[in-house]
């Protein structure tokens, strides 16, 4: 094996994930691991795809988003056509997650607002348990 593979092990290792998710990733045509019988040797082109296929899922993109990004690397455009559309939806995900914290923040004021209510209700039922007794 050369340095340029690395091993499901030492993907999952220095990727913290599963084999079961390189495998996945790999069904569903994301990464091309070369094989030999059972063995599964991920080259740097894998490296970099599992790295942007993460980071893409971290901020929220579908996988067929992923896919498409990654598809357009082999532009012939020096990328970019990759970079201008992974731009845009970078940015309609920034819209979805700030329309997502808003609402979040407006849920968590709620829930604040009825903890005190919750708080006043439980004093007043000991204020009046211990004045009854």
């Amino acid at each position: 094996m050369t340095t340029d593979t690395m091993t499901i092990r030492q993907m999952c290792d220095a990727f913290d994930v599963t084999p079961r998710t390189l495998r996945f990733y790999e069904a569903k045509e994301l990464l091309f691991p070369i094989r030999e019988g059972q063995k599964r040797l991920f080259t740097k082109r894998d490296r970099a795809r599992l790295k942007l296929i993460l980071r893409g899922k971290r901020f929220g993109f579908s996988l067929e988003e992923i896919r498409q990004l990654l598809d357009l690397y082999h532009m012939g455009d020096q990328q970019q056509t990759q970079i201008q559309r992974a731009y845009e939806i970078a940015q309609d995900r920034l819209a979805d997650m700030e329309t997502q914290r808003e609402e979040m923040d407006r849920a968590i004021d709620d829930l604040r607002e009825q903890l005190k209510w919750g708080e006043k209700m439980i004093a007043s039922m000991q204020h009046n348990r211990s004045a009854a007794e």
